[in-house]
């Protein structure tokens, strides 16, 4: 019986030690520096504009603020962003909805009366390091 179990975690170590996760390295321009901070989440198509799997943040620097999300699966992700000038970890909005901080999409993605699709907006992510550029507007 408890080589069996040994055999079963050893077959398991081997199985998951070659399924590797990336890095997705989101480098966000259009920052005003030392306003706030930078927050990015990373979503597949079932939670776009949701709760998103995958989060960071950084301190926002002038021209460019970088956030580094570690062990992505491989596979299609959007990219969000917006700069949280005070910190309340919301994109704050106007009363009829309209944001009132900068913010921006992978793939420069725009849309005319809303957000854009998430295809608009669709990375994909392989093994090794991914970079996304982010403009905020």
């Amino acid at each position: 019986m408890v080589s069996r179990m040994v055999f079963a975690c050893s077959l398991f170590f081997a199985l998951t030690a070659g399924a590797s996760a990336a890095t997705v390295e989101v480098r966000v321009s259009g920052v005003a520096a030392g306003k706030g901070k930078v927050n990015v989440a990373l979503c597949d198509k079932e939670r776009f504009l949701k709760q998103c799997g995958y989060s960071g943040s950084a301190p926002a620097k002038g021209a460019e603020t970088v956030v580094t999300l570690k062990d992505i699966p491989a596979g299609t992700w959007a990219v969000l962003a917006y700069q949280d000038e005070n910190e309340n970890n919301e994109l704050d909005r106007s009363f009829i909805g309209v944001p009132k901080e900068n913010y921006g999409f992978s793939r420069d993605a725009r849309g005319k009366f809303g957000p854009p699709g998430f295809e608009d907006a669709a990375i994909e992510v392989k093994d090794g390091t991914t970079v996304a550029p982010v403009k905020l507007k």
